[in-house]
């Protein structure tokens, strides 16, 4: 109504060990506030989050209020321990989410030291000792050739584009493909940068374009509707690609088959290795801030398995039958001797 008076924005955020107090201009309690739980300050104080909010922030954010909602029900608003966090895992293993109860853990302590790095929280961190449930390792799932035909052939623009872009520069499409902008495109030199803002390890990195990736580009590019690489007709730059991927999927005959947008990444560092590229190139490439995360990839699939055998007996048999024959060797005790 016209009648009352409306609320100020909140100017400031203070993060205290479960709870968020808003604070006004003077960094006293605003009167108007309300406590809320403690991963609701996790969006808006990150200055670094990208304009394009993933699946993984909006599941990562659910998580820390699932979390917070769940220990504010048990301890008092100003105790945070290590106990409570472990029950709640518990709570999730009986849920049968184990795996998501490792994330929950992994962004909540995230949070606490992002807080403690701002001055928000003294204290040690209650998500560090906190123990992460056993994962099953998942089939690493990449692309055949013929499979990435299909998937092309089954996609439209921009998202056939971003497909073959995907699987020769191996970015990650939610927080760099989505991202990029032309202005970090150089198509002359065979380039484009991925900022810091956008990288997964926080580091910029210069990523080299083969053929088909500038070829898929530079067609982009002649049609593009604005700043962004990949953009919606309304030069906006698209919040996910997830149900055209999906639906291309389908209509690929690959529905059920695993493959994800991230398997585009996943075909590009498996094709390197393949290709006989060491993995610290390959972690290079890829922009993964530990070695350890490239150590997947160290596989080959089936067609590369066989041909490698197929060599090995190609080269084996070439070099047996292309010795000369040497004489037959008669033993000493089967002959006569005369003396």
């Amino acid at each position: 109504d016209a009648g009352k008076t409306q609320k100020p924005p909140p100017q400031e955020c203070y993060v205290g060990p479960i709870e968020v107090r808003v604070l006004d201009r003077d960094g006293r309690p605003a009167a108007h506030a309300e406590v809320a739980p403690f991963g609701g300050v996790w969006v808006s104080a990150d200055m670094d989050e990208p304009p394009v909010r993933t699946r993984k922030h909006r599941a990562d954010e659910h998580g820390v209020f699932r979390i917070t909602k769940d220990i504010k029900e048990c301890v008092a608003p100003t105790m945070f321990y290590a106990f409570d966090v472990e029950r709640h895992k518990k709570r999730r293993m009986e849920a049968h989410a184990r795996v998501r109860a490792n994330r929950e853990v992994a962004v909540l302590k995230t949070l606490f030291n992002r807080c403690k790095d701002w001055g928000f929280y003294e204290g040690d961190n209650p998500a560090t000792a906190v123990k992460k449930f056993e994962e099953p390792r998942r089939r690493l799932r990449y692309l055949e050739p013929d499979e990435e035909g299909r998937l092309r052939a089954a996609a439209a623009e921009p998202l056939r584009s971003l497909i073959v872009a995907g699987v020769n520069t191996g970015l990650r499409i939610g927080a760099e493909a989505l991202t990029l902008r032309w202005a970090d495109v150089d198509l002359d030199r065979g380039t484009l940068t991925v900022l810091a803002a956008y990288a997964k390890n926080k580091q910029t990195r210069t990523v080299n374009l083969n053929s088909r990736a500038v070829e898929a580009l530079a067609a982009l590019k002649a049609t593009a509707h604005g700043e962004y690489v990949f953009s919606q007709r309304t030069g906006q730059p698209y919040r996910s690609m997830e149900k055209p991927f999906a639906k291309a999927c389908a209509r690929a005959g690959l529905t059920g088959s695993g493959v994800t947008l991230h398997t585009l990444r996943h075909t590009f560092a498996s094709r390197l290795v393949m290709a006989g590229v060491d993995l610290r190139t390959v972690q290079e490439l890829g922009g993964w801030s530990d070695l350890s995360m490239v150590q997947r990839y160290a596989h080959v699939g089936p067609s590369h398995k066989a041909e490698a055998v197929r060599r090995i007996a190609d080269s084996f048999h070439n070099a047996i039958h292309n010795t000369p024959q040497q004489a037959d060797v008669v033993p000493l005790a089967g002959q006569a001797v005369s003396m």
